[in-house]
């Protein structure tokens, strides 16, 4: 089956850029043209206008994992059951919250700056559970994010079913007040488009290694051609080792997706005619889904580990997936609604926190979005961009302190141990899937 974003196909495609041909030089090199990338890019062009800025990117700019996520601009996280008011993680979880506030408030700034019409909606979302002792120290939870700044509301029942318009979920805290949807592939596509002169951007070239240039300077070498640069950003989160950076502690994690066709007006009549809204599972491999505004479904029920792409055929038994859960949350939806299937990639750590750091002279690089990239990720490539300019503030120095992705034993060990964990929480989310 064809593997085709719902997002993208939805969005439009920019212009073709060409692919990087010879031998070239720049002032600043950006290895990544997703979010991360993007943000860096526009965020050195703001300091550095006169500087000549060049991003690549393996495929098309704009069209990967970034524009392939499930569009939750995160700002306030599912507090952890050690990061409750009271515990000792609470102290870390105020600082991640500080930090996704900023992301929040980073990601607003760039839309209203730049006009990017991308379905944003400021409305919060849930998180929610068919199983509803999966949702526990429910008080305790509602303190704490109400203490981090959030705004948050506990539902069951038959306001839950009004509100989302499906009885499958019985509990749900909604949480606001910074957390946000919108359309991932239109948000990257607006950063793309919306790059001043001073940017270049090639597309569809592969960046094989870095290497230092004696008298200073990092040359990428690529596989038709190769950038010599002062700095060199590398953005390329689950794919990070590509740039030849293979101690970021991050792992690949693959995903797929689902996207129905909209609901005709007597459907979204029956659901109660309700309002756009997002659900997160508060088990690591529960259902995302989401209503979007032009009244279709997209629901993500798989996230594996997994050393090679997903085939064709592997698609398709995950779209299978999707559409048993669609049909326990709208049981009037059957697979053959499904418009779009794809895949994508998370890059992950073991602690939850990212890789951030400057890996040598002229070499910086970030990775480890652990499912909030579409919020951090905009923050992250400013944040990395003012530290390969020399810059510091209270919020980078935070970002940093708290950027330890945490120890991954080698392969294989850790290959056989991610997928045992995998089957371990995929059994423990049955009721969430």
């Amino acid at each position: 089956m064809k593997n085709q974003c719902g997002w993208i196909a939805l969005a439009g495609t920019s212009p073709g850029r060409d692919h990087l041909k010879a031998s070239e030089k720049a002032d600043w090199l950006i290895i990544g043209a997703g979010i991360t990338g993007l943000s860096a890019a526009h965020s050195l062009a703001e300091m550095h206008p006169e500087a000549r800025i060049v991003i690549v990117d393996r495929q098309r700019a704009a069209q990967g994992a970034s524009a392939r996520n499930s569009g939750y601009a995160v700002t306030h996280e599912n507090p952890g059951d050690d990061e409750l008011i009271g515990h000792s993680g609470f102290a870390g979880f105020e600082v991640d919250s500080a930090i996704g506030r900023a992301a929040g408030e980073e990601v607003r700034k760039r839309i209203s700056r730049h006009g990017i019409e991308c379905e944003y909606r400021d409305s919060g979302y849930y998180f929610a559970v068919n199983d509803p002792a999966k949702l526990n120290h429910v008080e305790a939870k509602l303190k704490t994010l109400t203490a981090v700044g959030a705004s948050a509301q506990f539902l069951e029942g038959e306001q839950l079913a009004r509100t989302l318009g499906t009885r499958h979920y019985r509990a749900a805290i909604w949480c606001g007040n910074g957390n946000a949807l919108l359309q991932p592939a239109k948000y990257v596509k607006g950063l793309l488009d919306a790059l001043p002169a001073n940017v270049t951007v090639y597309e569809n070239t592969e960046i094989t290694g870095l290497e230092q240039v004696k008298g200073g300077g990092i040359r990428a070498n690529g596989t038709q051609g190769s950038i010599e640069a002062k700095q060199v950003l590398v953005c390329l989160n689950a794919f990070i080792p590509r740039a030849g950076i293979d101690n970021s502690a991050t792992f690949p994690m693959e995903l797929s997706a689902s996207l129905t066709r909209p609901l005709t007006d007597q459907e979204y009549a029956a659901i109660g005619s309700v309002e756009p809204w997002g659900v997160l599972s508060t088990r690591p491999l529960g259902a995302t889904v989401r209503l979007t505004p032009d009244r279709r479904v997209m629901i993500r029920n798989t996230a594996e580990y997994r050393t090679q792409d997903l085939s064709d055929s592997d698609l398709l038994q995950r779209r299978k997936h999707h559409a048993l859960g669609l049909q326990r949350r709208f049981p009037g939806l059957t697979e053959h609604d499904i418009h779009y299937t794809w895949t994508g990639h998370l890059s992950a750590t073991r602690s939850g926190q990212p890789y951030f750091a400057k890996v040598q002279d002229g070499v910086y690089a970030v990775a480890g979005c652990n499912g909030s990239g579409v919020a951090r990720g905009t923050l992250w490539g400013r944040l990395l961009a003012e530290m390969a300019c020399g810059a510091n503030s209270p919020l980078l120095q935070s970002v940093m302190d708290r950027a330890r992705p945490g120890w991954l034993p080698p392969r294989p060990f850790f290959d056989i141990g991610a997928v045992l964990r995998m089957r371990i929480e995929a059994v423990r989310a049955k009721t969430e899937i």
